[in-house]
This record gives structure tokens, sequence and C-alpha cells, in this order.
């Protein structure tokens, strides 16, 4: 069982996260230009600057806007805000102004949580971005989940904001491992703990913050995918120490077995529009490489990536494919690709180090993953149609998995 657990650890790219340096890669075209105005009456000195640095950050990211100095000649946007405390809660109001015509006006509030703040300053980026009728980014306001190592045989899961400025601890106490969402809600999310050396998948819902136990079985069981309608799950177990791609049906609790391998197939994705089609990451050919298998079908598995030696990482977004790949000759260095099964193109999204776990945001415009470079790491954001990468900061231990 150690042997199996260890190698599915190295199939899904474990990173250590200590302190990285916020890096925006390729700028690309020029953009209209918008001056951010802070009009907030708040004692918080610190509150008042991380807010802002939020804004800033955040119409960076989105890839729509430049944003200059207060004092510059020129601008197209002005987004001027104020931001005001009461006990708990936190109210924003937000002005977007064009050539002096104000063009939205809108209140946003935060009950009972101030140190959630990020993701109110995240929601009216987004929303603005909406009105001024730019390309949207739905996925800024989505919390990622992260297993985080803590000490030896230990590890949490936790919720962060993208920037990884709000961080909140889910599950404590054991070994807590590979959390995935289990609806678009983002209320439910699955995740794999032990219990005596014998893993068992559990089930946590927010609102009621209770764990359920969905299955358990020798030597693993993950969670690697979740259906569309949220009514079926992808999981990777080994009863006999042979990892394999099964499908469980919530409703029925019915387990169908999908691969059927003598050696380890992992990390089972739906790919296309209808759920009908897996994609997952395989040994069959010496090497971990891609392989797809229709869901009626099991009695044979199609290679569908035909570069790299060690592609060992595969996130999907309908019949797009993001994966992250071993470069040849050159030690160390892993690099995230996306393809599509429409087309033989295969575009390359980063350049240098290790860059490994690719997730795709809930719109396909954007590509979450790990950057690890020497003794540094950092939270990676790819913004596809904008051919840009933004990196934060992890400091928060050692970092295992990650979903978005």
């Amino acid at each position: 069982m150690k042997k199996i657990f260890t190698i599915f650890l190295l199939f899904l790219g474990i990173l250590w996260a200590e302190d990285p340096t916020i890096t925006v890669v390729n700028s690309g075209v020029e953009l209209p230009k918008i001056i951010v105005k802070d009009n907030s009456n708040l004692d918080n000195s610190a509150l008042k600057r991380s807010f802002y640095n939020i804004i800033v950050n955040d119409l960076k990211v989105s890839s729509n806007f430049e944003v200059v100095s207060n004092g510059a000649e020129k601008s197209n946007y002005i987004f001027e805000y104020a931001l005001s405390k009461n006990g708990d809660n936190l109210s924003l109001n937000v002005k977007i102004k064009a050539g002096g015509i104000e063009k939205s006006n809108q209140t946003y509030t935060l009950n009972n949580g101030i140190e959630q703040y990020p993701f109110l300053a995240h929601k009216s980026v987004k929303s603005s971005v909406n009105v001024l009728g730019l390309p949207p980014i739905e996925w800024m306001d989505h919390k990622i989940l992260i297993s985080r190592n803590s000490s030896s045989r230990k590890s949490q899961i936790i919720i962060a904001d993208y920037t990884l400025t709000y961080q909140k601890v889910i599950i404590d106490g054991g070994l807590n491992l590979f959390p995935k969402w289990g609806n678009k809600e983002q209320t439910i999310f699955y995740y794999t703990a032990y219990d005596n050396n014998m893993p068992i998948l559990y089930r946590y819902n927010l609102n009621s913050n209770r764990a359920d136990k969905i299955l358990s079985s020798g030597g693993m069981v993950v969670a690697s995918d979740v259906s569309s309608d949220g009514n079926k799950l992808l999981v990777t177990m080994a009863p006999k120490d042979q990892p394999d791609v099964y499908l469980y049906n919530l409703r029925t609790k019915n387990l169908t077995q999908i691969t059927n391998y003598s050696g380890i197939d992992v990390n089972g994705n739906f790919i296309g529009n209808d759920d009908s089609k897996i994609v997952f990451v395989s040994d069959r050919l010496g090497y971990p490489n891609i392989f797809l298998q229709k869901l009626n079908d099991t009695s044979g598995a199609e290679q569908v990536v035909f570069h790299g030696k060690n592609n060992s990482a595969v996130s999907t977004y309908k019949d797009f494919l993001v994966y992250s790949s071993r470069e040849p000759n050159q030690y160390g260095v892993f690099n995230i690709y996306l393809m599509s099964l429409n087309s033989n193109d295969i575009r390359q999204l980063t350049a240098n180090g290790k860059n490994l776990f690719p997730r795709f945001s809930s719109d396909g415009g954007s590509i979450v993953f790990i950057k690890y470079l020497g003794a540094q790491s950092a939270l990676g954001v790819i913004r596809v149609n904008a051919n840009k990468t933004f990196y934060f900061p992890l400091k928060i231990g050692k970092i295992q998995s990650i979903d978005w």
C-alpha cells in the first residue's frame, strides 16, 4: 500500500511551499488605462492598504486594464471605491467612471466575516468587468481548496482565495488529502483521510460542517472528478494494490470499474459535454501519459497525448485538456500544455522551472497550477486568452494538492 500511495503522489506532483516573488509574465497588447481611487475612511490602516492592493491586483489579473497612478494624465476608466466597517460587517461602494460619466454605482456587503474581505474585493472587480462589457472573470471570487502538510503524517484541508490572502483551516488532525469540489456552488467537497492506515473518502458539507463517509478501500481511494450534475464521481481505487479508475454513482451507490490494467491508472477526469468519456494518467507505455476511454466501452483506452515522456497530471474543460509534462533533456523541468481533442495543436503555457498540477477555472479561461523552483514555490494563474501568467506566494507550509 505504501508503494502504491507513494507512486500516486508522484503522479500528482507534490510541491513544497515557501516564499516566492509575485511576477507577471508576458504582458501582451496595450490595454485601456484605469485609475484606482480609494475614498475609504477606515481606522484599520493594514486592512485599508491590503484591500487597495487586492483591488489593484484583481484589475491587473483580469487582463482587461492597465492600472496607472492617480496622477496619470489620461485614463479610460476610474475605479473609485469606499470601504466602511461596522462591527463585524463590511460595506463597499464602487463607482466606475469613463470620460467623466458614471457607468456603474454598486454596493456590496460582507456580514460576520471581515477576514473574508479578499472575496469582497474580487466580487466587486468581477461585477465591474461585467458592467463594462469586458471579457468576464467569473472565477475570480471562487474559492480554492488546498491540502497542506502540517507535520509528519498530518495534513490539513484549507480554503483560500486565489491570492492566498485569505486562508481558513476546514479539516485538521490526521492525514487529509486530495480535496475536490463537489458542486458549482462550492458548498460540498470530497477528500481522502487515513484512519489506521485505511484510506476513506469523505464528503464534507460546508453549510452543516459535517463530514460523511462515502467509500473506503485498501491501497487508496481518491475522488479525482465530479460529473456536471454532481451525481457521479471518478475515483481512483486500489483494492488489490492495483490502482484503477472507477465510476461511483452517489444516488444508486453503484461502483463500476472503468479501467483494468496491470499497471497504474489514476487521475480520471470527465471530458466532453455529456460526461460520456474520461481521460486519465497511465503508465501503460512504460511512463506516465494521458489516455482517453469511453465510459460505455471499457475494452480499450486511446492515447491522446503524443508529446513528452512524463505527463503526470491532467485537468479538463469541455473538449480541452491541460497537463504537465517533463521536458526532455532538461532535468526537473515540467511545463504546462493545453490541447483540444478536436485539434492536433498543442500550446505551451509555461516556459521554465517546475510547473505542476494544473486545474481549469469554471469558465475554462484561466488555469491555476503550482510553480516550484528551487526552494521557492507559488500559486500560478494563467490567463489563457490574454497570454499572461501571475504568481502568488504560498506561505502556508507544504502543499500537497489543490482544486479550484
